[in-house]
Parts: structure tokens; C-alpha cells; sequence
């Protein structure tokens, strides 16, 4: 597997329209927000090709990490996690003290085992439950 920042946001966007759109549903104007050009995409690749992606808002020290696919058939393979930790060690090196996130709510657990606290109301976006959470960057472990 490999995962490199990407600016050719081609794969990013066809894995997210396939597991936002397709599978949860959310609609095309949920989906595309105008952001991208505003952020840092991320995509990871294993041996059949583009299989994972995230973007990040930066807002000054904080990173606001945002649209974390990963393609159905590499889910529960570790990849999710081993995409985030890479990027959350980028973001410690580029000067970031902290992350945050909207986590839907059922991959809070996910996001636990990596370091993140819920904070707040769970609330609705684009249809689908989330929570706010957040995490220091000093430990990317």
C-alpha cells in the first residue's frame, strides 16, 4: 500500500462518490461543497489500485480532517487507520497541534482507537449522525 498527498483529485473523487453517494446516499450537493481547492487530499493505493482517501481543512494549527473514504472492499483491513496515522503524522510535521473531525457515529469507535475524544451533541449532516472529536497531534501513534 502506498499513501501520498495527491493534487489530481480524480481518484479522491470517484471513491467518495461511490461510498458517500452511492452507498449512504448523501446527496451530490452535500457531497461536493466547493471545498476542495481550500484543503489537502490524501489518497492511498494498494495492489488494485485507489482504495482510500481524506481531506483536510487547515484553520490555522488545526487541521479539520474531513470526507475519510475507504472503498468497501478494503474496509476492515487496517488501511483506514494506517491512512490516518500517516496523515496525522504529516500534519504534526507541518506545524498542526490538533486535529478535529465529524465522525458519523457509528465509526466513533474507530476514531477512539486512534486517539480521538467526542466533545458535544451528535448532530445531523447530510442525513447521517455525527459527533465532533478531536485530538492533540504531539502523539500520532
Amino acid at each position: 500500500m502506498t499513501i501520498a498527498e495527491v493534487t489530481d483529485l480524480a481518484a479522491p473523487f470517484a471513491i467518495r462518490a461511490e461510498v458517500f453517494i452511492e452507498e449512504q446516499g448523501v446527496s451530490l450537493a452535500d457531497e461536493v461543497d466547493g471545498r476542495d481547492g481550500d484543503c489537502l487530499h490524501w489518497l492511498a493505493t494498494d495492489g488494485e489500485g485507489p482504495v482510500a482517501t481524506l481531506r483536510v481543512l487547515p484553520k490555522g494549527d488545526v487541521a479539520k480532517i474531513q470526507r475519510v473514504a475507504v472503498l468497501r472492499r478494503a474496509r476492515g483491513t487496517g488501511l483506514g487507520a494506517a491512512l490516518m496515522r500517516h496523515v496525522m503524522a504529516a500534519l504534526a510535521e507541518r506545524g498542526f497541534r490538533r486535529a478535529t473531525l465529524g465522525a458519523q457515529t457509528e465509526a466513533i469507535g474507530f476514531y477512539t482507537r486512534l486517539g480521538f475524544v467526542a466533545r458535544g451533541p451528535i448532530y445531523d449532516d447530510a442525513g447521517i449522525p455525527h459527533r465532533d472529536m478531536d485530538r492533540d497531534l504531539g502523539d500520532t501513534g
